[in-house]
């Protein structure tokens, strides 16, 4: 590639970077999984199923043995990055597009002493879940100045939500 060439998208970049934030996040969170941790959730799952069976509810064991084998499939997968861009009608996380119109609200967690720095997004539609978008290297306070343009900040949020942490805590 000549210099040139180089500077020129060099250039596009930082003019698109100074229109509307973007920045690169992993697909999905790749958790470190030791020995002791397979054999505990495998004991938890086996536990589960034979409750499950013994209780006659072969729809949650059939849940459980689902959910161990999404586990053990998707652990051996690395993530993709994917591109996050917040623009002015809403917002790319990968493919998809979020028009600001179905996103109710937003907040921001920033915990730099518990390494939490991530936007949350609520749908207008209660049948779509909470999107949580990790800032990475962003700016918090500007990600905030800038969706303030668009969308109303729930302040009362002031912790990441129980199913974040727990999803932490177990590394699911």
């Amino acid at each position: 590639m000549s210099k040139n060439k180089k500077n020129k998208n060099q250039a596009k970049k930082i003019e698109k970077e100074n229109l509307y934030p973007a920045w690169q996040i992993d697909e999905f969170v790749k958790h470190q999984r030791n020995k002791k941790w397979y054999i505990i959730a495998s004991i938890v799952a086996l536990l589960l199923i034979i409750w499950a069976i013994i209780d006659k509810n072969y729809f949650f064991a059939l849940i459980i043995i689902l959910s161990s084998a999404l586990i053990v499939f998707y652990d051996g997968e690395n993530p993709k990055k994917i591109m996050v861009e917040i623009q002015h009608d809403g917002l790319f996380v990968g493919e998809p597009f979020y028009e600001f119109q179905s996103i109710s609200n937003f907040y921001i967690i920033y915990k730099p002493q518990e390494k939490i720095k991530k936007l949350f997004l609520e749908f207008k539609n209660p049948l779509k879940h909470r999107l949580s978008i990790p800032l990475e290297d962003q700016d918090p306070v500007e990600i905030r100045k800038f969706l303030l343009k668009y969308l109303k900040e729930d302040l009362e949020k002031e912790n990441e939500p129980l199913s974040e942490g727990l999803s932490k805590l177990f590394k699911i």
